[in-house]
């Protein structure tokens, strides 16, 4: 199977992280992570997952949280300093990259070039070696920098996709939001999830009037 790079940064948003995370794992795929200290922040505050920085008394934590103990897919975290990591080098061939979430700190880096911890390198070897990569900001409102950072990725072949859930699935429960974030992203990775529902046109909705669904 393929062999994908997960970062996790320090914006809202760890419920995509796990998400995709589980499904790539579920599907067989390999995924190397990498967090950095405000995502391991973020994990806490919002799905309560307490990292110490330790990979190896991590990992199984991380599999825990994704509830894919079992999984064909194997996870190896990677510290975010740790520079020597394969998938620091463009040799170490992996088939794309997410980061999510993406803060703005971390889009910024990425922009511009500046490696100071493994997941911007991570990220750079994509841009260099033309891989797949794609940020998932949060942030909102953007201010002009921002937008100007995310005009860089993309004009260097990058993917910008914002945490922004359509609603013309009908969703009934933030799980249905999230799915739809993390479908599009598995998608455009190339992972073929059935999470998200493709939208097939007005007519190949059934009303059902007795429950309410379409």
């Amino acid at each position: 199977m393929s062999i994908y790079v997960l970062g996790i940064a320090g914006a809202s948003g760890a419920p995509y992280a796990r998400r995709v995370l589980q499904q790539m794992l579920l599907l067989g795929h390999d995924v190397k992570v990498v967090i950095t200290d405000a995502g391991r922040k973020v994990l806490e505050v919002e799905e309560h997952l307490v990292l110490t920085g330790n990979t190896d008394a991590d990992t199984p934590a991380l599999i825990d949280w994704t509830e894919s103990k079992g999984a064909n897919g194997k996870l190896e975290l990677y510290h975010h300093k740790d520079v020597a990591a394969p998938i620091a080098s463009g040799s170490f061939h992996i088939d794309g990259m997410a980061v999510v979430p993406c803060s703005g700190g971390t889009l910024g880096r990425i922009a511009n070039g500046v490696s100071n911890g493994l997941l911007e390198r991570a990220a750079d070897v994509c841009m260099k070696e033309r891989r797949r990569l794609i940020l998932v900001p949060r942030e909102m409102p953007v201010s002009l920098i921002h937008l100007r950072n995310m005009t860089s990725v993309t004009e260097a072949g990058g993917v910008i996709l914002p945490a922004a859930p359509g609603f013309y699935h009908n969703p009934k429960t933030i799980d249905d939001l999230v799915d739809m974030v993390a479908g599009r992203i598995l998608a455009l990775l190339g992972v073929d999830s059935k999470i998200m529902k493709p939208w097939l046109g007005t007519k190949s909705q059934t009303q059902n009037t007795s429950e309410g669904i379409y």
